[in-house]
């Protein structure tokens, strides 16, 4: 049966490449940017050469301009998806303007007649809200590269999560970029420039899109529509910076210095005409702050990371286009250590490279062929202290190749009511896993105990039937195992080594019905999964949306059927471990492959405008999954394993209120409600560091509520000021369930979190090894012994409040024209809130937040 479907999948695929080829002989464009042109006349009927024409979007910030050529024509490419105001301005007519709503990639013509008028009547660019609203099923988010660059952020290596994480509503933040989209871990796609990446992109797997590449994204939250897959909890379809259609040279430079000796810089360098363009970014950075530390004040955490991204497009013709997009990055990284570890020294280096070429062709007004072939390769290597005795309380190294080719490609018509695309996704992941690993503390997973209860180090020591002979009490929490791994007990470094190829084959049609205030989404997905598991399925998609004529209302609801694909790092070693990791099995028959999952998740929400210059967002979500995914971190490292629960129920509530930009000033607040229950057994996995979950429980990704405010000023195109308060109320922490178990942390480890009992803190010297009494933490929540409930009262982060400030200028000297000095000062964390991200999670290990961290730029625009 499922030989059948494979082949039925093939076969479709096939067919429509060979119906696309013919027709191989446009714009460039990002799956979700299109392209708006229109010829511009008096009421005459003759054109107007010459005038000036603007599209924006006040909320998102963006903005093109451009002029009519010898035959009053306009054209702007590269416009991500989005209602926009229109506004064609020339001497002595009247300022023609025109709402447009980009929501295809077939091309937008518009034709413009002005009428005689006075040149002096006002231009009206800011458009009401009214005016902004989308009829569409599915929530998202547009985050335009003019607030990208005014966000106080200073995150080396990861600034694309960050730009995220504050800018989209339901999204919980955590360490090293890491982020849970509605209740999920990294269940994220990037669809950059058509070319879609649903591997992690986190600054620990692999290295990120550099923020200078980006023009723009849509972040889509609520429901997918039926070309996405794979993992679509969070779509991220990014727009590049591009030269095409400029006609001109332009570019920027920039330099870096701030807290922890970071620094860093880049170049941007674009420039094209009408045939050709092409944009240029190569970035740098040094910090002694690369990742996020178990330490509030890091020790042994210096990375850097380098990129280079070139876009080139090309339009040989009318209806053809051609782009290439070049990306290769590289992060060099120290592991932090906590002050249990202070002699370890392991690094890590991640390599990436990528080649996204792509084609469109536009064979009328109505149809628009996009075929988008890629290959991109990310090559992890972990190292372990030259002196592995020194790492604790294990060491380990790995080297992993993750090479994904592939190719997307589908065909939009516009016809009538519909919106139609029919397409196909195929893709080969090509895995290899080569890993050490071993453990060097004895007390990390004792055979025996002694009377006063210490673990008996006795190297000849290895089978728990040996504990009473000798006096001693048996480890009822001994993790058998790992025994043979022990090094301190004359065990061997355990290695692995396996190779594995990914296929994944779908195809998909979607058509979004415009009936007048009412759209309609239909979408059906067909979906083959080959791998360490096989499986297929079929994903029906549904969506409705109505705009309330007259109240500023938009209402929407959407159903999606969903086939959630496991996590590729490490899924080989993960897959071979089965429940319990090597903890409980080696390679033994209970080794279960981590399976396909599939998932039922309903949307509702609204889009509301307040007053003439706000607008109101809000979505509620459902999701139930058979087969759910997470992480499972290796003690105090970088690497995890990809793990699957039976199932899990997510639902929660997202939203965000924007405003235009009101003479300089903009506003927006993202907020979130996420309730992530999850249910065993486990599959796959290394090595928990806590107890393995027996029933229902709030995995990490659980939090009661977050939210972004974000205040911005500039004034006229100089100087500008931008705030940002963000709250986390904390997540769910799985390795210290509650005050008993905190005694069992280790002296430092208790200091870290501010652990006291009965009013007498822990010092190192005098850690707390019982509390009768009341036992607290300045960091975590920790209930009570006796109180914790993983479902209902499990131990949380402690809330915390972050303050980010920017003061700036774009244009230092206020000289006139296209060369501009800019300078501007970022504070992070501006009060030195000191506060966890997680602490021993079993799913994403310790993390603080940054301390108060300072950064000073200097930049020349041209």
């Amino acid at each position: 049966m499922r030989r059948s479907i494979r082949v039925v999948l093939s076969g479709l695929i096939l067919l429509m490449v060979l119906i696309m080829i013919p027709s191989l002989p446009a714009r460039a464009q990002s799956v979700a940017s299109g392209t708006v042109q229109g010829t511009v006349t008096d009421p005459t009927g003759a054109v107007i050469v010459g005038a000036s024409a603007e599209i924006q979007n006040p909320v998102s910030g963006f903005k093109q301009v451009t002029t009519t050529d010898g035959t009053g024509t306009f054209k702007f490419t590269n416009v991500p998806f989005n209602p926009y105001r229109l506004t064609i301005t020339q001497q002595g007519f009247a300022p023609g303007h025109q709402d447009v709503n980009v929501r295809t990639t077939v091309p937008i013509s518009i034709p413009v007649q002005l009428s005689v008028g006075s040149v002096e009547q006002a231009v009206n660019v800011e458009a009401e809200t009214a005016d902004l609203l989308e009829t569409i099923p599915s929530d998202h988010v547009d985050v335009d590269r003019s607030l990208i660059n005014k966000m106080p952020i200073v995150d080396p290596g990861g600034g694309l999560s960050e730009s995220i994480i504050y800018s989209t509503g339901g999204v919980a933040a955590d360490g090293n970029g890491f982020f849970h989209p509605l209740g999920d871990h990294a269940q994220v796609t990037f669809v950059i420039d058509g070319q879609p990446i649903s591997d992690q992109q986190s600054k620990v797997f692999s290295t990120q899109l550099p923020t200078s590449a980006i023009q723009g994204m849509e972040l889509t939250t609520g429901a997918p529509a039926a070309q996405f897959g794979d993992k679509s909890s969070l779509v991220g379809t990014i727009t590049t910076r591009s030269g095409l259609g400029t006609n001109r040279v332009f570019g920027s430079a920039e330099s870096y210095y701030g807290s922890f000796g970071t620094v860093g810089g880049g170049f941007g360098l674009g420039f094209g005409n009408n045939k050709m363009g092409n944009f240029l970014a190569v970035d740098g950075s040094r910090s002694g702050r690369f990742l996020d530390t178990p330490e509030f004040r890091p020790f042994h955490d210096i990375g850097n990371n380098q990129s280079f991204f070139d876009r080139m497009d090309f339009q040989p013709s009318a209806n053809d286009i051609v782009h290439l997009n070049l990306f290769a990055a590289r992060n060099w990284i120290q592991i932090p250590n906590s002050k249990d570890q202070a002699g370890q020294d392991q690094r890590q280096r991640v390599l990436t490279w990528n080649i996204a070429p792509g084609y469109q062709h536009t064979f009328n007004s109505a149809t628009l062929l996009t075929i988008n072939p890629y290959i991109r390769k990310d090559q992890f290597n972990y190292y372990p202290s030259r002196d592995v005795t020194q790492d604790s309380p294990a060491t380990q190294s790995q080297t992993r190749h993750l090479l994904n080719w592939g190719v997307k490609a589908d065909v939009s018509w516009v016809v009538s009511h519909n919106n139609i695309k029919v397409g196909a996704d195929l893709k080969q992941t090509r895995l290899l896993e080569k890993f050490k690993f071993g453990v060097t503390d004895p007390g990390f997973n004792p055979v025996c105990f002694d009377a006063d209860g210490n673990a008996v180090t006795d190297p000849g020591v290895t089978d728990p039937a040996q504990c009473d002979g000798l006096g001693f009490t048996a480890n009822d929490n001994l993790q058998p195992g790992l025994v043979p791994f022990d090094l301190t007990r004359g065990g061997s470094l355990f290695q692995f080594r396996a190779a594995k190829n990914i296929n994944q084959y779908a195809v998909y049609v979607q058509d979004d019905i415009t009936l007048g205030s009412l759209v309609l989404s239909l979408g059906l997905r067909g979906e083959h999964y080959e791998g360490v598991a096989t499986d297929s399925a079929a994903e029906p998609r549904a969506g409705v949306a109505y705009n309330v004529k007259g109240t500023g209302t938009v209402l929407r609801g959407a159903y999606t059927r969903a086939f959630e694909t496991p996590f590729n790092e490490n899924l080989l070693l993960s897959s071979a471990t089965g429940i319990g990791g090597l903890a409980a099995n080696v390679f033994g028959a209970s080794g279960i492959p981590i399976q396909p999952g599939r998932r039922n998740q309903y949307n509702l929400g609204f889009e509301q405008t307040l007053s003439k210059y706000f607008v109101l967002d809000a979505d509620y979500f459902w999701k139930y999954t058979d087969n759910a995914y997470d992480f499972s971190t290796l003690l105090n490292t970088t690497i995890t394993f990809p793990i699957s629960w039976k199932k899990s129920k997510l639902d929660g509530l997202t939203g965000h209120v924007s405003s235009i930009n009101l003479h300089g000033f903009q506003a927006y607040w993202t907020f979130g409600h996420t309730r992530a229950r999850y249910f065993p057994p486990e599959v796959g996995g290394l090595v928990p560091q806590s107890a393995i979950a027996t029933s229902v429980f709030r995995i990490d990704h659980d939090q009661a509520f977050q939210s972004t405010t974000m205040l911005r000023y500039q004034h006229k195109t100089a100087e500008w000021v931008t705030l940002s308060w963000r709250y986390d109320s904390g997540l769910v922490v799985s390795g210290v369930r509650d005050v008993d178990a905190a005694t069992n942390l280790t002296p430092n480890q208790q200091v870290t979190i501010g652990f006291s009992c009965n009013g007498v803190k822990a010092t190192v010297d005098n850690p707390i090894t019982a509390c009768n009494g009341v036992g607290k933490s300045t960091l975590l929540a920790l209930p009570q012994t006796g109180k914790e409930d993983d479902d209902h009262n499990p131990d949380r982060v402690m809330p915390r409040h972050v303050l980010n400030l920017g003061i700036g200028t774009d244009n230092l000297t206020h000289a006139e024209g296209q060369k501009r000095i800019t300078a501007s000062v970022d504070i992070a964390n501006l009060t030195n809130k000191v506060a966890l991200y997680n602490f021993l999670s079993t799913f994403s290990g310790t993390h603080f937040l940054q301390p108060r961290t300072l950064m000073g730029r200097i930049g020349f625009t041209f």
